[in-house]
């Protein structure tokens, strides 16, 4: 393995540099840089700060590691994570060679991708979370990026980096270690209702796909938003249609069937309903507006 690598003063390094494409600065992260190290006696690295977010495991070995005035030991499958322009400093035992692999990236979603992990800026290091699915991962990350031709696309690099972190965060050693926001799964429910509105959803369907009873759904989505999930929907379609309505020459069983309606009957009635004007007379008002 060592006769793969370059070797410096205080380690061998293994490491190749991407230059993202215009399509992977256009999403939320990417990645910068992968590698692996096997550290040398004197390995020492800092006090410096880094301009990416550095996520490394410890694959063998022991070293210590600081940030935030933290310090933190390092053993075999710990992860911890360099933060962007934040001090760091980490070295090996002298008497255990510190042997890492390690991905850098960017981008404004970075944080929350470590988030998922659960390494935040105040927790930067996990103890025992490095699986052998995730080494694997990572190396075989590393070796698809090294081909001359094909690996390296921009879609191949994105595909691999968001899946190695979907990866680890399936992990069960690191699902427990994922923080939890003010009920996730009531904000992962309305985002549901919210995209898929006119595709003939239930409230079933979207409890399920939040994770929680339908019940327990209701109630709580009721007390967050005032008003019931089945309103909730029913307000997202006729806001839908009202625009529909008014911005574009579709008929008024176009804009039914767009807005989840089988027929025009059931969407005359239900709009009339919510908007107290049938839809040929909304239409016709806000046309006059204009």
């Amino acid at each position: 393995m060592i006769e793969s690598m370059k070797e410096d003063h205080h380690e061998f390094l293994d490491i190749i540099f991407f230059t993202p494409s215009e399509f992977e600065k256009a999403g939320g992260a990417w990645p910068i840089r992968i590698g692996r190290n096997i550290a040398k006696s004197n390995y020492h690295i800092g006090p410096r700060t880094t301009p990416f977010h550095y996520l490394i495991f410890v694959l063998e070995g022991e070293g210590t590691f600081i940030q935030n005035g933290h310090r933190y030991s390092l053993r075999a499958r710990d992860a911890f994570c360099l933060y962007p322009q934040v001090t760091h400093e980490y070295w090996s035992d002298p008497k255990e060679s510190l042997h890492k692999i390690f991905i850098a990236f960017d981008g404004k979603h970075a944080a929350e991708l470590l988030a998922r992990i659960g390494l935040t800026p105040d927790a930067p290091h996990r103890s025992g979370v490095l699986t052998p699915e995730t080494a694997s991962g990572m190396r075989a990350f590393l070796e698809e990026v090294r081909k001359p031709q094909g690996g390296a696309s921009d879609l191949g690099r994105l595909t691999r980096f968001l899946g190695l972190f979907d990866r680890i965060a399936k992990s069960p050693a690191t699902r427990v270690l994922q923080p939890d926001s003010a009920t996730p799964w009531l904000q992962k429910g309305k985002e549901y209702m919210d995209i898929h509105f006119a595709g003939g959803i239930t409230v079933e369907g979207v409890s399920a796909h939040a994770g929680v009873d339908r019940t327990h759904f209701a109630k709580q989505f009721r007390k967050a938003y005032g008003l019931s999930p089945v309103q909730y929907i029913q307000r997202l379609k006729m806001n839908q249609a009202k625009r529909l309505l008014v911005q574009t020459p579709l008929t008024l069983t176009e804009v039914a069937h767009s807005v989840g309606y089988p027929d025009l009957f059931s969407f005359s009635k239900a709009f009339k309903k919510q908007v107290g004007l049938p839809p040929n007379r909304y239409r016709t008002a806000e046309n006059n507006k204009s």
